[in-house]
């Protein structure tokens, strides 16, 4: 099998990339490979997870997107490169039964880029990586909701006889993902008890704890951020413990460097990530956190036909730091991979004009009511704080933008039409 351009990951930079390409170059140019079959878009993990989104709805098929933007899909994980011969091998597929529905095949190509996104880094912690769930890619969100109506029919139930129940969740990191995972299970925990489980007071039966080591939540964010996120948690019921270092992980508990215990029904992980640990394996130079080193032009150190974008890619800004992992550092970098390999695929001189990363601000989800953040770099160099109303609709139409990068502008909003109808008719939240 064959493809000029060979894009390895179908996260937001490498479907937006795989997209754009492919409507600009036609078919036969670009190809696509994923391990998955359908793409969500990443930041809306923590709305499966709480069962506020249902994945079956949600997902963009990789096959029906390839059909519509003129790539090649190839389903399959990355297991070996070779990259003096410019080719890569694609792991084989087995059914549920274990019978082979795919075999191994190996793809040549005369540019590679690589946006295979991040893993969870539990630096170390004992049981982390047995004991928590961590909100990577889709199965993992599915995963917990299931395990969450378990835990709420169990407590419903011992309530119904007459005892003691309550689901008790950990949330371990207040970055981003914890912060809005909290929020939205708050939120969700007032349908599900109008959904069944009568027995079951969400204020007191559904206890969420958000544990951080940090001494505020949302660090990385101004802390006239932080400060009305950590307000609003509270409001809600959300118990936020920063400061908090963990030491271990055991099934029904987690327990920290000072010694208290906390019980835990379902523990998730959000305190870190760092690039999947096989891309060491690829005989690409990595630094210290497993991403790939790359130029200015995104291109992978001392390999003139590969990139890499997105998590996985230890790319500098113009400021001299490192681009952080955020979904609009992965949008800006497809869209500057397009342009550059746009070029190259017409044969034009390259354009060394380096990516330079433009930080307009960030959003943090606080359910369907609410969203804080703040806007700023294009600005001039200014910096909103907003929230409320205002800020929702603005963190609803990111997820919108990424949509109609990739189904365009009509289907994008056909889409979004249909699932306001379908929300009409249906469960707030997914129940099987």
């Amino acid at each position: 099998m064959q493809g000029d351009i060979v894009i390895v990951g179908g996260g937001a930079g490498g479907l937006e990339l795989a997209c754009k390409l492919g409507r600009k170059l036609g078919a036969g140019k670009v190809t696509l490979v994923d391990r998955g079959l359908t793409h969500i878009w990443k930041p809306s993990l923590h709305e499966v997870a709480a069962g506020t989104l249902d994945l079956h709805q949600e997902g963009l098929s990789y096959q029906k997107l390839a059909h519509d933007n003129g790539f090649t899909f190839v389903y399959g994980a990355l297991t070996a490169l070779n990259a003096p011969a410019h080719s890569l091998t694609v792991g084989p597929i087995a059914g549920a039964n274990g019978e082979l529905v795919l075999p191994q095949r190996t793809l040549s190509f005369h540019t590679l880029v690589i946006a295979v996104g991040s893993t969870s880094n539990y630096f170390g912690v004992p049981g982390a990586a047995e004991h928590t769930i961590s909100l990577n890619a889709t199965e993992d969100a599915e995963r917990f909701r299931l395990l969450l109506l378990t835990r709420l029919a169990q407590a419903d139930t011992r309530r119904a006889a007459g005892g003691q129940g309550a689901v008790d969740i950990v949330i371990i990191g207040a970055g981003a993902t914890g912060v809005e995972l909290a929020a939205e299970l708050r939120e969700a925990s007032g349908v599900y008890a109008a959904y069944g489980f009568a027995h079951l007071r969400p204020e007191r039966d559904v206890r969420i704890l958000l544990l951080e080591g940090a001494p505020r939540i949302l660090a990385p964010l101004p802390e006239r951020d932080s400060a009305p996120a950590h307000k609003l948690l509270e409001e809600r019921g959300v118990k936020v413990v920063t400061g908090c270092h963990v030491a271990s992980i055991e099934a029904d508990r987690v327990l920290d460097a000072d010694g208290a215990a906390y019980p835990a029904s379902l523990c998730v992980w959000a305190a870190g990530i760092r690039a999947p640990a096989w891309l060491a394996q690829l005989g690409l130079p990595v630094n210290q956190g497993g991403q790939l080193e790359v130029d200015g032009t995104l291109r992978v150190t001392g390999f003139a036909d590969i990139y890499a974008l997105g998590d996985c890619a230890a790319s500098m800004g113009g400021n001299g730091k490192q681009v952080p992992p955020r979904a609009q550092a992965a949008h800006q970098q497809a869209d500057y991979l397009c342009r550059q390999l746009a070029r190259r695929a017409a044969g034009k001189a390259p354009d060394n004009t380096p990516y330079v990363y433009r930080d307009y601000g960030s959003l943090v989800s606080f359910g369907h009511r609410n969203t804080v953040g703040s806007l700023m770099g294009s600005l001039k160099g200014l910096n909103f704080f907003i929230d409320g109303f205002f800020a929702r609709m603005m963190y609803a139409s990111l997820h919108l933008m990424h949509h109609a990068a990739v189904l365009g502008a009509l289907k994008t909003a056909l889409l979004a039409l249909a699932r306001f109808l379908i929300r009409r008719s249906s469960p707030l939240v997914k129940l099987h």
